[in-house]
């Protein structure tokens, strides 16, 4: 079990890593052909995961409950998933609509700038973020689950989330008490900031109740790449 587990363990994609705010724009010749590249690599190895866990999984069901020491650790593991973002959850949903603007004749106005007009990295970080401290027990971005180290990139006019490319509208919802996320998206001063360019230039910002939804395990890895847990001091 423990060589299987490595196996495994060693396969997982990593999540995308946080850019620190910044705005990360590409414009190499080469980069879509790059992206697609990635991203058939990325559904390749999570192939590979799933064949991999699988068998993990029948391993480790053949061993419980004969091992008493495997079967604690199972209990122990059912307990931290939720918070973990590995099980399917289910609740009252808000969801965050953001796009880009519409140009009136495709051309832009005297002064401004491409930019201006679409929805970069920030923007998402900034609704994501606002949810999260709102209270949100699980959150989806796209088609994706995601948890709270889950992070996004911007590649030109897209976002790169966990291997796979998106392009406006983006749709971020989260399950949680409703009235709170709607209320820490109210008083975000990021997201403040996102509302007043909705309203100057026509950038997509809807919030909206979803109803009971159901939201899929979070399949990404959890465990850090960098960090340690340092030994206690002699």
């Amino acid at each position: 079990m423990p060589v299987a587990a490595l196996v495994a363990g060693s396969l997982f994609a990593s999540s995308v890593r946080a850019s620190e705010g910044g705005a990360l724009r590409a414009d190499a010749a080469r980069l879509p052909d790059l992206i697609r590249a990635q991203t058939r690599t990325n559904a390749e190895r999570s192939a590979r995961i799933e064949a991999l866990q699988a068998q993990i999984d029948k391993a480790t069901a053949a061993m419980a409950p004969g091992d008493a020491q495997t079967s604690n650790l199972e209990k122990q593991a059912a307990v931290l998933a939720p918070a973990a973002g590995r099980t399917a959850v289910r609740g009252p949903t808000l969801e965050v609509t953001l796009d880009d603007a519409k140009l009136e004749g495709g051309e832009l106005p005297s002064g401004a700038t491409a930019d201006d007009y679409v929805i970069h990295q920030q923007d998402v970080q900034a609704v994501v973020n606002a949810l999260w401290a709102g209270g949100a027990e699980a959150m989806m971005l796209q088609d994706q689950r995601v948890i709270s180290s889950s992070a996004v990139r911007c590649v030109g006019n897209t976002l790169v989330l966990q291997g796979r490319v998106y392009s406006p509208p983006y749709v971020i919802a989260a399950i949680g008490d409703v009235g709170r996320m709607r209320s820490s998206l109210d008083n975000d001063p990021e997201v403040d900031n996102l509302r007043a360019w909705s309203v100057r230039v026509g950038l997509g910002y809807d919030v909206n109740e979803a109803g009971q939804r159901t939201f899929p395990a979070y399949g990404g890895t959890i465990t850090p790449e960098h960090a340690r847990v340092e030994s206690p001091a002699s």
